[in-house]
């Protein structure tokens, strides 16, 4: 998420000597880094706080404190629900509204380079699992190892109180492996604790640590996996011992009013498995539509999970949820009023760019993401693209390029193509609704001293969007900015038109003498043979588009972008507080008598403990129904307050109410400079590129960014681990500092 009211520009300040500064300035300055400080202090606490309690929970000595605790807060105002919340739930929650301060203060500040900034670049490339950085082998280590404690400690537990169950007849080894896929349950919870997080997006807490929506993703993707493996060894070895023991007919269709709804967990297990099956990526990538589809269940798997968990389980996973329901509802607000196309551009190579109008106000930081849904097309379906454009050149405008690949971008390509060719008076508008740009909150790859950009097909997008800002910003004149000096563009494609996508920045490879930094172009062409035509004349013959103006009836509404940082972490603060205060005002009017029976039933249960078996089971399921009713309410409350804040927004700017020509046009040939390189019939070879432009920079600090397939990802990753260590230049060794990022943009 992007503040449109402070864009963020500290990481491209050289920072003012200390005597050049106003007194006031310098007090300002100081009081706000140490806001941040403070911040970032109390969110290290908050996190570290709430971690304990997982670790802790599995260990006897919590679970007799943490039953004495709810005993004792029956009697209180709040109730035992109520302090589960707050301990469970609420931390995660207040975690992600000081983020958002945070971050807010943050983008103020003048930054510098992270001295873990090391920590960030690749260890592992695999074909498997991907690129991993050691920040991440890390997390995945520690959480493997909170995983083997917790099922050690719950199951070694178990054995040494093995407890026939009643209704069961099973032998020893039955009665063990009972418990050991019970306690596979809790291993899939762990997981379905964290498997909202990473795909949240105006209230990304992954943001705070520097990792943006698009590259959490595949944590998203991780954690759902763990978690279907864990719960369907679970679920399968529970239905196994239920078959060998001759109750399963009984047991699986069992709808009980108090504990375990073993049927909500059947049906909970089945939607997780369709969910996660048409997620693979042999269905996303080739039936996109199927997925998104069955992907909305997530609503049917979380309400059958908490009948069958009970409300107890359930506030330890509720932080996710209760955050990604928040998410989801400003989203929906952010993406209206809708907005129309204002003017589309077809190039040769199955791309059309397509101008949106947006709000004056709202600034974006490049490699900037949206989410677009064309209702004529599809009244559902939401796809991000990167944004091409910089808010820095244009004010009043945005554009994105779309690669035709797919039912839903060739619908739309076809749509365009139509109406031009229909040669009517006038081009019927194309409604669309925004959700966005979300991006990072600081430009950091304006921090190093030289940039190396490596780009296959239409993952030229966010470069596009990067030379701009350079570009315009090197325009103000302001000597507080610093500049890469040296900038080379690998851009990888299949055809040579394909290169016409590299018109919006046509004009900058021309290098003009004023220009403080140097860009060369190398453009590698795979499958057409050696053609004698210079980059520039490909650029331009690739260019040659059909620019179509729409005809807009009526005022039309510009893209706002999300609400401020300080906005949403009040609406946070809005609606956990309205949800503690319906769930404890509704269990007090629908369930008191639950409550005194079972505290007038504690003493007995206790007396008798040694006469009776099972002890008394979950609460009754009408208080997981108290949870859904408590989070629709304060949904429904935050939603109001959220509607009224967008509109007072929204009203404040005048309906553009543009008359545009129609027609179709081409754009104008502009001049590149033939230093620029092109290669026909063969990939590059990345390490030649490397050794090459290292001995150019010799050992400055470099950013290397890559956006295009994920073996291109690989094979830079891997070079940037070689290179990254010494290297030889001229008859000297010196260390070169490569620091990787891989832009994602299609999810």
């Amino acid at each position: 998420m992007v503040e449109p009211n402070l864009f963020p520009q500290s990481s491209f300040y050289k920072v003012p000597s200390s005597h050049s500064l106003h007194p006031a300035t310098i007090l300002t300055t100081m009081g706000k880094a140490g806001a941040v400080l403070a911040l970032k202090v109390m969110m290290i606490l908050i996190f570290t706080a709430w971690m304990s309690l997982w670790f802790l929970k599995p260990t006897n000595l919590w679970t007799r404190r943490w039953k004495a605790a709810e005993r004792s807060a029956r009697n209180t105002l709040f109730g035992y629900h109520g302090l589960d919340f707050a301990v469970y739930t609420f931390p995660v929650i207040a975690l992600a509204m000081v983020g958002l301060v945070y971050l807010n203060l943050q983008s103020w500040g003048q930054t510098s380079r992270s001295s873990t900034a090391a920590l960030s670049n690749p260890i592992v490339t695999s074909n498997l699992i991907g690129i991993l950085s050691s920040v991440e082998i890390l997390s995945v280590v520690l959480f493997i190892l909170f995983l083997a404690w917790t099922f050690y400690s719950r199951i070694s537990h178990d054995f040494t109180k093995l407890a026939p169950v009643e209704s069961l007849k099973l032998d020893l080894w039955q009665l063990k492996y009972l418990k050991v896929a019970t306690r596979f349950g809790l291993l899939a919870e762990a997981c379905l604790a964290l498997l909202l997080l990473p795909i949240l997006r105006e209230l990304a807490v992954f943001r705070i640590i520097g990792i943006q929506f698009e590259a959490s993703v595949r944590y998203h993707i991780w954690l759902g996996t763990a978690m279907i493996c864990f719960a369907t060894f679970h679920g399968a070895s529970t239905l196994f011992i239920w078959g060998v023991s001759h109750y399963i007919q009984d047991e699986i269709v069992k709808w009980q009013r108090t504990g375990r709804i073993y049927l909500a967990g059947e049906i909970a297990l089945v939607v997780g498995l369709v969910m996660w099956i048409t997620s693979l990526p042999q269905i996303r990538r080739k039936r996109f539509e199927i997925f998104y589809y069955m992907h909305h269940m997530y609503i049917l798997f979380l309400v059958f999970f908490l009948l069958h968990a009970g409300d107890r389980h359930f506030y330890m996973i509720f932080p996710g949820v209760f955050l990604f329901g928040v998410d989801k509802l400003l989203r929906i607000l952010q993406s209206r009023p809708q907005t129309c196309i204002l003017t589309a551009r077809l190039y040769p190579c199955k791309v059309v760019e397509l101008i949106l109008p947006k709000d004056t106000g709202l600034k974006y930081t490049p490699t900037s993401i949206i989410f677009m849904k064309i209702p004529s097309i599809s009244r559902f379906q939401w796809h991000s693209f990167s944004i091409t454009s910089s808010s820095a050149v244009d004010s009043h405008s945005m554009s994105v390029l779309v690669k035709c690949g797919g039912w839903w971008t060739s619908s739309l390509y076809d749509n365009i193509q139509a109406q031009l060719d229909s040669d009517a008076d006038k081009l019927k508008s194309i409604p669309v609704a925004i959700e966005g740009p979300y991006g990072p909150s600081s430009m950091n790859f304006l921090r190093y001293d030289s940039l190396l950009l490596v780009a296959g097909g239409i993952g030229i997008t966010p470069f596009l969007s990067i030379l701009q800002e350079i570009a315009a910003t090197q325009g103000k004149g302001n000597s507080r900015y610093r500049f890469p000096s040296r900038i080379q563009l690998i851009y990888v494609v299949k055809r040579s038109q394909d290169i016409g996508t590299l018109k919006p920045v046509s004009s900058l490879l021309q290098n003009h003498p004023s220009q403080k930094w140097h860009l060369k172009l190398k453009v590698f062409v795979t499958q057409e043979k050696q053609g004698g035509a210079s980059v520039g004349e490909l650029i331009n013959e690739a260019s040659q588009v059909q620019t179509v103006h729409f005809g807009i009836k009526g005022p039309i509404y510009s893209i706002h972008g999300p609400g401020s940082l300080y906005q949403t972490a009040a609406l946070v603060a809005i609606a956990s507080i309205v949800f503690f205060v319906f769930l404890i005002s509704l269990n007090h009017i629908f369930v008191p008598s639950e409550i005194s029976r079972s505290s007038l039933h504690s003493s007995k249960l206790i007396v008798s403990s040694k006469m009776k078996a099972p002890k008394e089971k979950g609460p009754s399921w009408v208080a997981d129904v108290l949870i859904i009713a408590s989070f629709i309410m304060s949904l429904a409350c935050t939603g109001l307050v959220a509607i009224i804040l967008r509109w007072r927004r929204v009203k404040k700017e005048t309906p553009q109410d543009e008359k545009i020509q129609q027609g179709s046009s081409t754009e104008t040939k502009v001049a590149v400079e033939e230093e620029h390189e092109i290669q026909f019939g063969g990939r590059p070879n990345l390490e030649d590129v490397f050794s090459a432009f290292l001995n150019e920079t010799g050992a400055s600090d470099i950013g290397v960014l890559v956006s295009g397939p994920e073996s291109m990802k690989e094979a830079v990753a891997s070079l940037c681990q070689q290179k990254s260590k010494r290297f030889k230049l001229g008859n000297k060794k010196k260390k070169a500092c490569l620091s990787f990022h891989a832009l994602t943009f299609t999810l």
